[in-house]
């Protein structure tokens, strides 16, 4: 499990906070893939491209998601699992490989938290996201400790 992970939670981009907690749950806002606020990728996920161009947003956003989660601990508690994963992704029309690009999510999870990263998850297309990011990540954190 990685243990440089950034402290700094991501820029909201609208009157909103990047995660929420109620009681050992955490709730992430959607992340897309940007740092320091800025969008790093832009979508639409084309039907033709390989699906390993996208990797690195996927990643990006579900990190930013992941740090938003760790923000909302306090000291001596953990994650204790990722109970629930949306990935929407925003693809051309003929778009059908949503759960390969959401496997980099699970993949990037679970090389965070183990066992733990690993729960449910959704894999959703869509005609646009914000920004018009390829790709958008919210996740639901239990907490232990």
């Amino acid at each position: 499990m990685s243990s440089e992970f950034p402290s700094k939670s991501p820029v909201p981009q609208g009157q909103y906070l990047p995660a929420t907690r109620l009681g050992n749950l955490i709730f992430t806002s959607g992340m897309t893939p940007r740092q320091d606020g800025a969008l790093l990728f832009t979508g639409p996920v084309q039907v033709g491209e390989p699906v390993e161009y996208w990797r690195e947003a996927v990643v990006l956003a579900t990190r930013n998601a992941l740090t938003a989660a760790r923000n909302r601990l306090t000291a001596g508690e953990q994650i204790a699992s990722v109970p629930s994963l949306s990935v929407f992704i925003a693809a051309e029309a003929g778009f059908t490989l949503h759960s390969r690009l959401a496997d980099f999510a699970s993949a990037f999870l679970h090389e965070e938290l183990g066992e733990a990263g690993i729960g449910s998850r959704a894999a959703i297309g869509v005609a646009t996201l914000p920004g018009n990011a390829p790709v958008e990540i919210q996740l639901i954190a239990a907490i232990s400790g």
